[in-house]
């Protein structure tokens, strides 16, 4: 018999598989080509997506691979570790790691995107 899972729905209502959904298509990649970068089968990476499953944090840890993203991102939006607000997002990490911005362009950019999260 098949449990259905209740996922963590982050700030925006979005479930754990909604959100491996939404950066699936943003990566431009076919539930096929992400179970094969991933390592994890069609049918369970399509029942994680649709909420029946709760994946392990070894299999968060190869869709993350594969879709470029950390795995913490991951186990935070799955409930396996907490979200802490002062934690630099992705976009602040991938920010502050461009050795092309100065130091005051990166402190710019940072402010913008916290601007545009304060306001959503």
């Amino acid at each position: 018999m098949l449990a259905i899972v209740n996922e963590k729905s982050t700030d925006a209502g979005e479930t754990l598989g909604e959100f491996i959904r939404l950066q699936r298509g943003l990566a431009h990649l076919t539930l096929r080509q992400l179970s094969e970068l991933s390592e994890v089968s069609n049918a369970y990476l399509s029942q994680v997506e649709r909420g029946l499953y709760t994946p392990s944090a070894q299999v968060l840890k190869n869709v993350a691979k594969a879709l470029d993203l950390s795995a913490e991102t991951l186990y935070t939006r799955a409930g396996l570790l907490d979200d802490d607000d002062d934690t630099p997002t992705d976009a602040e990490h991938a920010i502050r790691l461009d050795a092309r911005l100065t130091a005051d362009q990166k402190e710019a950019l940072i402010g913008v995107y916290r601007g545009f999260l304060e306001r959503s």
